[in-house]
């Protein structure tokens, strides 16, 4: 076991690996820190994304990176966004992306795989 006097925490996401989700594919960091109560994810948006809610947890997305023609769907509306657009996702609200791009997503409090539900 190996203790730390640090009293921080870096999240290098080009080694951490991906895991699937309803969205695509997500690189997830900082789960289990005592003095951060969410985490942060990486998300690469696939083609065929899936609508899905959660009961608990709010996500923000911050959009990195997305083509011209990238959206989203907010209990069935569909709104346009580009990079640099942000997004407060509160539990109940119906939310899948549409076109592929890249995300930063805060989840709060700490993601849970359990609250993931599927239209």
């Amino acid at each position: 076991m190996t203790t730390s006097t640090k009293r921080y925490q870096i999240a290098d996401f080009s080694e951490i690996k991906g895991v699937p989700c309803p969205c695509g594919t997500a690189r997830r960091a900082f789960l289990g820190i005592d003095e951060f109560p969410g985490t942060i994810h990486v998300t690469e948006i696939s083609a065929n994304a899936k609508k899905h809610y959660h009961k608990t947890l709010t996500e923000t997305y911050y959009f990195l990176d997305c083509g011209p023609d990238a959206k989203m769907e907010l209990d069935d509306e569909i709104i346009p966004v580009r990079s640099g657009v942000s997004i407060v996702i509160p539990p109940g609200v119906r939310h899948r992306a549409i076109g592929r791009m890249k995300v930063l997503i805060v989840v709060l409090p700490e993601f849970d795989p359990a609250d993931e539900w599927l239209d």
